[in-house]
């Protein structure tokens, strides 16, 4: 099994939430299933969004790297 990506691992996360908004749960013949929790899931999403902004240089820290100033 190959390793996924933070992008295709964000994409799954992003789809789970949109299925948790539309059906959260299903209740049948007495018993119940739960998808995901919601809030376990925005968890994992800014998780992997923090990831993926350092990924593609577009988060973290800023590192100035230059040369000294000379006078």
């Amino acid at each position: 099994m190959a390793i996924k990506t933070t992008l295709e691992q964000l994409e799954e996360v992003q789809a789970a939430i949109s299925e948790v908004m539309t059906s959260q749960s299903l209740t049948q013949q007495g018993g119940t299933v739960v998808r995901a929790q919601l809030a376990a899931l925005e968890a994992r999403e800014e998780k992997l969004l923090a990831r993926l902004r350092i990924e593609q240089g577009t988060g973290g820290p800023a590192v100035n790297i230059g040369t000294m100033r000379r006078e």
